[in-house]
């Protein structure tokens, strides 16, 4: 019989690709869930990882072993419920603007109302995947297609044009979409863009100089606040910044939509619930600063 612990620690490994990370998450060091690995591999008698140049990689019989040992892993998260179920680790995986502006100033107040509950707030330039469980909940830009996965719609965004002052005093403001290609841009890097849902700035003119670009959103807002040039960016991280200036604001005006997957194994775990019903709270409370609402013009710069 397989000990449950060492499954558990196996499946870190599977979901992470890395004796070290899975010690990180599972609060064990490294040398510890390398023996733990060791020891499955012993007992089945047969190679469950192997090490390269790109980490750590599964051999056929521990991607098996993976497959299978997520239906003990919901047996055993199953039982946690009935004993209550609302302490534990949650993994969330965000957008980095999303996680970063809207979701990390909203979570203090999940944790204070929850002890138990543990949050890891994934917030980068692309998404984890809930159907191979290296996330138990992810919110992304298009529904995952997976029948393994409940998806639901979370909320719809907008997105605006924005530029600094100092910006639109050396270069003028633009008066209407026609001026648009006579400015600098800056974008993402087009070979590094994650998700088709970013691919806007064609949405706005064909014709745009793109100049300076990053993959990541949050470079992008600190880019164009330094001047850089017009940026399309979400309401939600520019709007209320005293340094940037909205940019033909009745004019360009995108919506864009997150979603909410998790594993249908796992949606009913208590814990899984409360993060989800505060994400729901957490959009609900910030409809304002998410949806698009009438702007001002820009600062007279003649």
């Amino acid at each position: 019989m397989l000990d449950w612990d060492d499954l558990r620690v196996f499946l870190a490994c599977a979901r992470t690709g890395s004796f070290k990370e899975a010690a990180r998450r599972l609060g064990l060091d490294p040398t510890t869930v390398a023996r733990r690995v060791q020891r499955l591999e012993d007992e089945l008698r047969t190679t469950l990882v192997v090490r390269s140049t790109r980490g750590m990689q599964l051999t056929a019989a521990g991607a098996a072993l993976s497959e299978a040992s997520q239906s003990v892993e919901t047996a055993v998260e199953a039982v946690g419920r009935v004993e209550g179920g609302e302490s534990g680790v949650v993994r969330l995986s965000a957008s980095e603007g999303f996680g970063a502006h809207v979701l990390a100033p909203a979570a203090p107040a999940l944790m204070n109302r929850h002890p138990g509950l543990q949050l890891e707030l994934v917030a980068n330039a692309g998404f984890l995947s809930a159907s191979s469980r290296e996330v138990d909940i992810a919110v992304t830009l298009a529904p995952p297609t997976s029948s393994r996965l409940s998806v639901e719609r979370l909320t719809d965004y907008g997105l605006g044009l924005y530029a600094s002052p100092a910006y639109l005093d050396a270069a003028g403001c633009p008066a209407g979409l026609d001026d648009l290609p006579a400015h600098q841009f800056v974008g993402y890097i087009d070979d590094l863009i994650y998700a088709g849902e970013l691919r806007y700035l064609s949405d706005v003119h064909p014709a745009l100089q793109v100049r300076t670009t990053s993959s990541s959103i949050r470079a992008q807002l600190e880019l164009t606040r330094a001047g850089a040039g017009l940026c399309v960016l979400p309401h939600f991280m520019a709007r209320n910044s005293e340094d940037l200036c909205g940019v033909l604001p009745d004019v360009v005006s995108l919506t864009r939509t997150f979603w909410i997957s998790v594993h249908r194994e796992l949606q009913a775990t208590r814990r899984i619930r409360l993060v989800r019903d505060w994400l729901i709270r957490t959009v609900t409370q910030q409809a304002t600063l998410l949806q698009p609402a009438p702007q001002g013009p820009p600062p007279d710069m003649r």
